[in-house]
């Protein structure tokens, strides 16, 4: 009976259940997808490139868990108190308050249940996606990886047992205790909205002071290293906290006394609804600003290590391929290659000393890049009597060379003579091709056929003069932090959105009785769909700008990872604008739903 008493209650409520159960689907889903990848010892075992991404999903994971708590009590409580007259009227036809208390929990525990269940299932379709994204991302072969993980789905299974088994004792503690009169009355009982003159200029004040302080701590973070984290971090929630407590009524207050704006339509009407309840979403208002800052700032820190693997590879790398011994690699395969530049410089040696013809370098320079600071590089051209007279230049050359010939001496001698000197010729080739990313694949073909002409080049070592390898090397280091943060950034984007849209709708039903007055005494219904959507406008507005300000800020934070974090940064925030516009929509339409009657 109780358990088709709850079945009615959430198909009663079916659309506000949908809006939770998508976000916990979603939650759970990138939960098990970074669980299946960093539990699966076979697979890493097999794919030492992949294994130092592990600690990263690790990571992920963590602050995952973290938010996914958060926001399970927080739109669990934004139910209850949807539903608070639904059981106050159970207790006053007789119900006892251990029933009430096993339906609140049979409720929440079948709605997390199932979401944990079907997110399981978008978790290995996920997982799924993620391992044909590291095939592209890393150009390596993947082994003995599956994307159903039993290992992972345990683990998911029991975090969100254990979670809703959590949630679904404090719903049910917190309705019983509360008297009958109470649950009847609780959304029609208004939070004081009297303040102090002097009270709102001061906490005006104090948020300004914190946020000024918090983003300045965060550009001094290399200066002032964990301090400046930890004061960043505690400023800028109080500040958060100040702004939607105290900034944001000051300004409603400033346009409510300004008749130009007020008197305008049902302006005055949509911004008393706002100072009316704004005290009472000051708390979510000032969470859906920290967690859009974090997915935000997780996306955007995301595809800003996407680009860093160009720049760095890039920057390391002056030449696309070199070719030790070049006079033995199959002209066949270098056809495969489009190439910009083949500079080949013949070399002969003794015990010593590996000769050189100067008349080579002077005609094709040899081309080095170097350091300017602040992760700056120019390129230097030397020749040969440059390479002669210069240890510096030399030495630039001699990384380029087999592990046996970088011990000895260099000399640079006249085309007559170079080709006096008895030993046998052979080739340093530098090359250049015009489309690196189309040729990637060939070149490593070129890079390892290389390593196997040249038994004495150590693979370790050798990389670092071959572009694709080193694209490689920073394409496994960076590209963890791109998967997490954009499957983390979508994650928290679902909760925060969600979060906001069920306060919203929480309140709908006391708006009710106001819409339907303005509609009786003749307000057009266009001008109440205005309204509606300029208020549901503003509350999802005003901690969006603040966490941009907030991640503007924060990205000075990783400037010692990130040679440009700025750059690019419209795409983020283009991608997180639309999806974030979409629940803006959603909420607009269900809002609408509940407080107006729909046209026949």
């Amino acid at each position: 009976m109780l358990l088709k008493l709850s079945l009615t209650g959430i198909k009663g409520r079916l659309r506000d259940y949908i809006v939770l159960f998508s976000g916990l689907v979603m939650a759970s889903g990138i939960f098990y997808m970074f669980e299946a990848l960093a539990t699966n010892e076979t697979f890493l075992k097999s794919n030492s490139m992949i294994s130092s991404v592990v600690l990263i999903f690790h990571l992920g994971t963590v602050l995952l868990s973290i938010i996914t708590f958060v926001y399970i009590l927080y739109a669990n409580s934004f139910l209850m108190t949807m539903r608070q007259k639904d059981y106050a009227m159970f207790m006053m036809l007789g119900a006892k308050g251990r029933k009430i208390a096993q339906l609140i929990f049979i409720e929440t525990f079948v709605v997390g249940v199932g979401a944990t269940v079907v997110g399981t299932v978008l978790g290995i379709g996920l997982s799924s996606v993620v391992q044909q994204l590291l095939v592209q991302q890393l150009a390596i072969k993947i082994t003995h990886f599956t994307a159903v993980n039993s290992s992972a789905a345990l683990l998911t299974l029991v975090f969100f047992t254990i979670i809703f088994l959590l949630a679904a004792l404090v719903n049910a503690m917190t309705i019983v205790k509360k008297p009958i009169l109470t649950l009847l009355r609780a959304s029609e009982t208004p939070l004081p909205a009297n303040r102090k003159r002097v009270t709102l200029v001061f906490e005006v004040l104090a948020g300004i002071v914190f946020l000024g302080i918090g983003y300045f701590m965060m550009a001094q973070v290399m200066k002032f290293a964990f301090l400046a984290l930890i004061v960043a971090l505690i400023t800028i929630i109080l500040g958060t906290y100040f702004v939607f407590h105290s900034i944001l009524i000051f300004v409603l207050d400033v346009l409510k006394r300004r008749d130009g704006i007020a008197l305008k339509g049902l302006n005055n009407f949509t911004l008393s609804q706002l100072s009316f309840r704004i005290q009472d979403y000051t708390r979510i208002l000032s969470m859906v600003a920290m967690l859009f800052a974090l997915a935000l700032g997780a996306i955007t820190v995301g595809l800003g290590f996407h680009n860093e693997i160009t720049k760095m590879t890039e920057a390391t790398s002056t030449y696309d391929l070199v070719l030790n011994n070049g006079q033995n690699v199959s002209q066949k395969d270098l056809k495969k290659i489009h190439l910009a530049s083949d500079n080949s410089y013949q070399q002969k040696e003794d015990n010593d000393t590996v000769y050189y013809d100067r008349t080579q370098f002077d005609q094709a320079p040899l081309l080095v890049k170097e350091f300017t600071g602040s992760r700056q590089t120019k390129k230097v051209h030397y020749t040969g009597e440059q390479l002669a007279n210069n240890l510096t230049a030399s030495d630039k050359l001699r990384s380029l060379e087999l592990p046996e010939q970088s011990a000895k001496k260099h000399q640079f001698l006249s085309r007559e003579e170079f080709a006096a000197l008895p030993s046998k010729t052979t080739e340093l080739r530098l090359i250049m091709v015009a489309d690196f990313a189309k040729d990637k694949s060939a070149l490593k073909d070129l890079a390892e056929e290389n390593f196997r002409l040249n038994p004495t080049l150590n693979k370790e070592e050798g990389s670092m003069t071959q572009k694709v390898l080193m694209y490689e090397l920073y394409n496994a280091l960076f590209s963890g932090f791109e998967f997490m943060g954009f499957f983390l950034g979508i994650a928290f984007l679902t909760m925060l959105a969600s979060c906001l849209m069920f306060k919203i709708l929480s309140g709908a039903k006391s708006d009710i009785q106001r819409y339907s007055m303005l509609e009786k005494i003749g307000t057009r219904r266009q001008l109440l769909l205005k309204s509606i959507r300029k208020e549901i406008g503003v509350l999802f507005l005003v901690p969006g700008l603040l966490g941009v300000i907030h991640v503007l800020f924060g990205l000075q934070m990783f400037k010692t990872l990130l040679s440009e974090p700025y750059n690019s940064i419209w795409l983020p925030f283009l991608i997180f604008f639309v999806l974030y516009f979409v629940y803006y929509l959603l909420t607009v339409w269900i809002y609408t739903g509940i407080v107006m009657k729909r046209e026949a």
